[in-house]
């Protein structure tokens, strides 16, 4: 399905080496991010107190963070659990904090604001917990990464498996470096949709690598930049229909889903623009510096001896 076909091939090639250069800016730049701001982790990485408090109505969590605020709890958050009525709260460590007795702290202070609450549990997640959480969640992100590379190694060739997957940590790296700058909170869901954006922009790089070795093989007397350009153009009416209809879907979470879909959609918006850009203009321009051609794809033909030039034995 096309919504338009290009008939002129847009020479991207021509200007590999700006993509390139842009690319490496703005990955040292979010690496920078990184190491002088670091992540905001939330409470399953840090360690502190999931309570979940239960409404006959549906609760208001506007002033129920209010009412969190006044009792002088910092870095909190509040979001619906299961239903309307059921509300998780998750509050950092503290070292003033006591631990046996903070669900009845909290739910005195917000009785004040927002009467009705019942507590239904009071979980306490220690620093340690968090450590492995976050270990295993590296750990998650390493075996995509290898995963990557063997499946591209396997249908393509190295050249390709190298470039896919610098594209791709090039999009997780400023997805992290976004979160960094803004400080925004690094939680579980964020992290799911990093690993989502592993695999969303390995698709489109797939595609295009396609397209480059069906052009490599089938068409003679192109130079490897033409080849790149005339693969890109020929995908890009389905990059805009798949890019567009997911980011129509990643929208209506960031718009409508709350506090609890938000930097989870947020995350995947950042990771779906910046994918269109690296697996176009990234992966590609890494193949060609890498030095694919159409000698590693077409298999020169035997020549029988005494066989003229059509092959045909005279």
């Amino acid at each position: 399905m096309e919504f338009f076909r290009i008939r002129k091939d847009i020479p991207f090639m021509r200007h590999a080496l700006v993509f390139n250069v842009i690319s490496l800016l703005t990955f040292l730049l979010a690496v920078f991010f990184l190491f002088s701001r670091g992540l905001h982790l939330s409470v399953e990485f840090t360690g502190g107190t999931l309570i979940e408090l239960s409404y006959s109505q549906a609760a208001n969590l506007e002033k129920l963070r209010e009412g969190l605020g006044k009792a002088g709890y910092s870095d909190f958050s509040v979001q619906n659990f299961g239903s309307s009525q059921d509300v998780l709260i998750r509050l950092p460590l503290r070292a003033d904090q006591n631990t046996t007795r903070i669900g009845e702290s909290v739910l005195q202070a917000l009785n004040a604001e927002t009467p009705g609450a019942s507590l239904r549990r009071v979980e306490f997640v220690g620093p340690q917990v968090g450590k492995e959480l976050a270990e295993n969640g590296a750990l998650a992100l390493l075996l995509v990464v290898i995963g990557i590379v063997v499946y591209l190694a396997f249908r393509f060739e190295w050249r390709f498996s190298v470039s896919a997957i610098i594209a791709n940590l090039h999009d997780v790296i400023i997805i992290l470096g976004f979160f960094a700058f803004f400080q925004w909170e690094f939680s579980l869901s964020v992290l799911a949709a990093v690993l989502a954006v592993l695999g969303y922009s390995v698709n489109e790089s797939v595609v295009v690598f396609d397209r480059v070795r069906e052009t490599f093989r089938k068409v003679r007397g192109l130079t490897t930049p033409q080849v790149l350009d005339h693969a890109i153009t020929s995908t890009i009416s389905r990059t805009i229909i798949t890019h567009g209809s997911t980011q129509m879907m990643v929208l209506s979470m960031l718009l409508f889903g709350g506090e609890t879909l938000y930097y989870f959609a947020l995350a995947l918006t950042i990771g779906i623009c910046f994918g269109i850009y690296s697996s176009v203009l990234v992966a590609s321009p890494l193949v060609m510096w890498l030095g694919v051609s159409r000698e590693q794809f077409v298999r020169p033909k035997k020549q029988i001896e005494g066989a003229n030039e059509d092959g045909a034995v005279v």
